[in-house]
């Protein structure tokens, strides 16, 4: 089956201490070491594709908090979802976000280019 996708150049941070352990704002405690991230506004649930143009290495996580709060930054990754694209040391870095179906309709605000491609 095909999915219309879509794919968003962007700037990724990471967050773990001192949060790791409290609510997110969907509500469930927040696990650093799990393959999570924060985003303005997708659907809580959500999974998105996360690659760093530096490693070319990708993950996937479920969106479960809000955040980034830094101007210019599009999604905050768990610890543990910035260790397997090589994002923890740095810090921040550039990363493409991939999104299908409902969670396309949210990024479509952004200026993107669109694919298809089989599910993931």
């Amino acid at each position: 089956m095909l999915y219309l996708t879509l794919t968003l150049a962007s700037l990724a941070s990471w967050y773990g201490h001192p949060y790791h352990g409290n609510r997110t704002a969907s509500g469930e405690i927040y696990n650093m070491n799990s393959m999570t991230a924060a985003h303005p506004s997708l659907p809580f649930g959500s999974k998105v594709r996360v690659c760093s143009t530096s490693t070319k290495k990708c993950v996937t996580v479920r969106i479960n908090d809000r955040g980034p709060f830094v101007h210019g930054r599009e999604i905050d990754l768990s610890r543990a979802a910035a260790e397997v694209i090589g994002l923890r040391s740095a810090g921040v870095g550039q990363v493409t976000i991939q999104g299908s179906n409902n969670e396309t309709r949210s990024l479509l605000k952004h200026p993107c280019q669109t694919s298809s491609h089989q599910e993931w």
